[in-house]
C-alpha cells in the first residue's frame, strides 16, 4: 500500500474508506493526489490501475499499469494484469504477445503466490492457443507453396512455421569443447552424406548377436556412462550419475580402442575398421554399446564438438522409446540408422519396462573437406600438448 500522506491522512487508509463508501471516483482522487507528491510511488500506480478498473476505465488502468512499469519493467503483476486488461479490451489474439512477455518473467511455479496461479495458467492458455492458430493459419496459407518443396527443405520451412508462430524455440549449436564456425546447425543429417549405411544396417543382425552375447557373459563390464567424481556439480545428471540406469560397453573410447573389449565382438570391432568413423586423437572415435533401463530417461544436454557428429543403429526396441534432437522428435526402427548433431540440445526416453539398446558411433561431420579434417587434428592435438605440457 502506498505510504505518501494526503492531508495527515495516510492515502491508503483514505482510500479504502473511500472504497467502503461506493465512492470510487473519490477514492481515485485520493490516489492521483497523492502521485503529485509522490510520482516515483509504484503501489499509487496499481492502486490507479485497480480502482480504474473497478470504474470499468480498462484504458485509463492500462495506462496506470503503464506507468507503473516505467518505474519498474520488470514487474510480473503489472505485466500480468497489463494482458489480462489488453484481452478484456481487444480480446485473445491481441494478448498473446503482452502475455508472453509477461510469463518471461513468471517467477517458478512452486513461488507464484496463490493469488496469481489461476492468472499464470490463463495467460499460458491464452499464448497456446494464439500460438496454434497462428501455425494453424501460416500452414493453410502457403499450402499452395508447399507443394512444391519436399525433404530437408519441407523439415526446415515447417520448422520456420513453428518459430514464427511462437510455438517453439530456436535451437543452436552449443558445444561443449570445439565449436567450428559456419556449420549449419542440422538435427538430423540426410541419409545420403553416409552411403555406408547399407553395410551398416545389413550388419544389424550380427551385431545384435554379439552384443546379447556379451550382455549374458559380460552385463559388469558395462559401466555408467555418467561418472562425475565426488564434489562436481552434477546439474541434471543427479538421477544418473554412476547409476547403471545408462550404461555404457566401449568399442573404441576417446579415440583408444579398446581390445578387451573388440575381442569380445570381434565381427563388430572389424566392421568398425571398415566405417569412415572419425579419428581425433584423445578425443573421438568412441564407438558403444548404449543402454538405457527401462522407464528411464536422459536429460536434455549437447555434446563436445560439431565437427562430428553421432551415428544411432538400434539393436533393441523393447517397446516405447523416443529420442528429440532440437525440436525434432523420432522413434527408432530397428535395422535403420540415422545421424544427428549432438551440439545441438537432444535427449532420450525409455518408457518400455525392458532394455533400450542403440550401437552408437561418431563420424565426421560431411560440411568439412580432408584438409579442414587434417586441421582439427592439428587443432585438437595442439590443445592436448598444451594442457598436459
Amino acid at each position: 500500500m502506498a505510504s505518501a500522506d494526503v492531508g495527515g491522512t495516510d492515502v491508503g487508509t483514505a482510500v479504502q474508506a473511500a472504497l467502503r463508501r461506493g465512492d470510487r471516483a473519490g477514492a481515485l482522487t485520493l490516489v492521483r493526489d497523492a502521485e503529485v507528491a509522490a510520482p516515483g510511488d509504484m503501489a499509487l500506480k496499481m492502486q490507479r490501475a485497480m480502482i480504474c478498473r473497478t470504474l470499468g476505465d480498462l484504458a485509463g488502468a492500462v495506462a496506470a499499469l503503464d506507468d507503473a512499469l516505467a518505474i519498474d519493467p520488470y514487474d510480473y503483476v503489472a505485466r500480468l494484469s497489463k494482458a489480462a486488461l489488453i484481452e478484456r479490451m481487444d480480446g485473445e489474439r491481441a494478448a498473446v504477445t503482452p502475455y508472453r512477455h509477461a510469463l518471461a518473467l513468471a517467477p517458478p511455479d512452486a513461488e507464484l503466490p496463490p493469488p496469481l496461479r489461476a492468472p499464470t495458467a490463463r495467460a499460458r492458455d491464452v499464448v497456446a492457443r494464439g500460438e496454434q492458430a497462428l501455425e494453424a493459419h501460416l500452414l493453410a496459407r502457403t499450402g499452395a507453396v508447399q507443394a512444391q518443396v519436399s525433404g530437408e527443405a519441407r523439415r526446415r520451412f515447417d520448422e520456420s512455421v513453428g518459430i514464427l508462430a511462437g510455438r517453439t524455440r530456436v535451437y543452436t549449436q552449443e558445444p561443449l569443447l570445439l565449436h567450428y564456425p559456419r556449420l549449419p546447425a542440422i538435427p538430423f543429417h540426410d541419409r545420403s552424406h553416409f552411403p555406408w549405411f547399407a553395410e551398416l544396417e545389413a550388419a544389424t543382425d550380427m551385431i545384435r548377436g554379439e552384443l546379447e552375447a556379451v550382455l549374458a557373459g559380460a552385463k559388469d563390464d558395462f559401466a555408467p556412462y555418467i561418472a562425475y567424481p565426488k564434489g562436481a556439480p552434477v546439474n541434471q545428471w543427479g538421477e544418473l550419475n554412476h547409476s547403471r540406469k545408462w550404461s555404457s560397453f566401449f568399442l573404441w573410447k576417446d579415440g583408444v580402442r579398446q581390445d578387451g573389449a573388440c575381442k569380445l565382438c570381434p565381427k563388430t570391432a572389424a566392421l568398425l575398421d571398415t566405417l569412415p568413423l572419425c579419428h581425433l586423437p584423445g578425443y573421438a572415435p568412441t564407438a558403444m554399446f548404449s543402454v538405457l533401463d527401462g522407464r528411464t530417461a536422459i536429460p536434455p544436454h549437447t555434446g563436445s564438438t560439431n565437427v562430428r557428429l553421432i551415428c544411432h543403429l538400434p539393436l533393441i526396441l523393447p517397446g516405447p522409446a523416443g529420442f528429440r534432437v532440437g525440436n525434432e522428435t523420432r522413434a527408432w526402427t530397428m535395422g535403420e540408422a540415422w545421424v544427428f548433431d549432438d551440439t545441438i540440445e537432444h535427449e532420450a526416453w525409455n518408457d518400455a519396462d525392458d532394455l533400450r539398446v542403440i550401437l552408437i558411433l561418431d563420424v565426421w561431420n560431411p560440411s568439412l573437406d580432408l584438409g579442414e579434417r587434417e586441421l582439427v587434428k592439428a587443432l585438437l592435438s595442439a590443445r592436448q600438448e598444451f594442457f598436459a605440457g
